[in-house]
């Protein structure tokens, strides 16, 4: 079985991003295993693998090649931000954040916790905000479901409970957000 080498790399949020490095990667002629969210395994050949040319097609494409194991751990710690959103909406009940993040990752919620503060300069808690905001905008923006309806999904204890955090977080109260909703989104990778 040949060796294999594992690349990561930061801005991998969703199945788009996926199969945008896999066809780049594939088009480098990367003998490919898998590519999952942040994560790419390679089988190496006889020859090394040029990091720097795979550092420059994924960053033409908005991402980037992580090699410090630090950034790689904070990068492990937004793609697992994103499961536990999902989680959120779907489990009942949900798990505790800080039990989440340290099964996902195997290391304590503490170790996790200052590492994400240090390099990202906020919280993981207040980070998560931002993504469930940003999670809020959009279904707002489909405008399937009622403000109620998004607040029950998201595990708010209230209406007035979300729509105070989203006037705290996007400085917007959601009807100044409804009128133009896709002005005021973010991409999830960029993210405070």
């Amino acid at each position: 079985m040949p060796e294999q080498t594992e690349l990561h790399i930061k801005n991998m949020v969703c199945p788009r991003c996926v199969r945008v490095v896999r066809e780049e990667l594939e088009a480098l002629g990367l003998p490919l295993v898998s590519v999952s969210l942040g994560k790419v395994l390679v089988n190496r050949a006889e020859e090394e693998i040029d990091l720097e040319q795979v550092a420059e097609i994924l960053h033409q494409n908005g991402f980037e090649l992580l090699v410090d194991r630090e950034t790689q751990l904070v990068d492990a710690i937004k793609t697992a931000l994103i499961h536990y959103l999902d989680e959120v909406e779907s489990a009942d009940p949900v798990p505790k954040m800080s039990t989440f993040l340290a099964g996902e990752l195997n290391f304590s919620y503490e170790h996790l916790s200052k590492l994400f503060s240090r390099q990202e300069d906020v919280t993981i808690e207040k980070y998560f905000i931002h993504l469930k905001i940003e999670r809020v905008k959009e279904l707002l923006s489909y405008d399937e479901l009622s403000l109620s309806e998004i607040a029950y999904k998201l595990k708010y204890s209230s209406v007035q409970h979300l729509s105070r955090q989203f006037k705290e977080i996007t400085g917007l109260t959601v009807s100044e957000f409804k009128k133009h909703p896709y002005t005021h989104r973010h991409f999830l990778d960029r993210l405070t």
